[in-house]
């Protein structure tokens, strides 16, 4: 169901071009759950007819990335930690919890935030722990960038290269989303190993 209104959404909004492609990718990295391939893929089979741009379609879709993402880190920051610092003991959420997520921020943010923005699902809840914890902003919007340029170019490309068919599409798309998954274990494996014998 969600699938058929975005895709509903998405043929309305597509017709305004770059703007329609930032405005896509601004409501896919905010709160409103929103699958970006059916933002990207198509358009990046458009570039291959020579229809748009590649780097004017991932200067719109990292913009409008960050852009969502930000909605994400004020809301949190701005709302979300006043209401948990408020009424956070009655869902067992405690000022100290917060403190410690914002430690775990200081520390661990940059990791947390490129690798989060490469999972499906989690790539645009990642922003709201970032601001709940007070995350830096300017190492938040580099991570967030690098992360959501990276996935930007994985769609685009497969939109590129294999045009309109669907199946193999879902096929390639299923596969990229596993080999991502495995290179993000392997990046936070990689990390934690550092960190402990830094620690050491």
């Amino acid at each position: 169901m969600i699938h058929e209104i975005a895709q509903f959404i998405t043929d309305q909004i597509f017709d305004m071009g770059y703007l329609g492609i930032f405005l896509l990718m601004l409501i896919e990295s905010s709160f409103i759950p929103f699958p970006s391939e059916i933002v990207l893929v198509p358009a990046g089979y458009l570039a291959s007819k020579g229809d748009m741009d590649i780097s004017l379609i991932l200067l719109a879709s990292l913009l409008g990335s960050i852009g969502g993402a930000l909605i994400n880190y004020f809301g949190a920051l701005y709302v979300g930690r006043k209401f948990l610092l408020r009424y956070g003991k009655y869902i067992l959420i405690s000022e100290e919890t917060l403190d410690k997520m914002e430690v775990f921020f200081k520390k661990h943010g940059a990791i947390s935030t490129f690798t989060g923005r490469l999972i499906p699902g989690i790539r645009q809840l990642i922003s709201i722990p970032a601001g709940l914890s007070r995350m830096n902003l300017k190492v938040f919007i580099f991570y967030t960038s690098l992360g959501a340029l990276i996935w930007s170019i994985i769609l685009v490309a497969l939109g590129y290269l294999i045009g309109e068919n669907q199946e193999l599409i879902k096929e390639y798309l299923s596969q990229i989303v596993t080999i991502t998954l495995i290179s993000v274990a392997i990046i936070t494996a990689m990390y934690i190993y550092n960190h402990k014998r830094k620690n050491a």
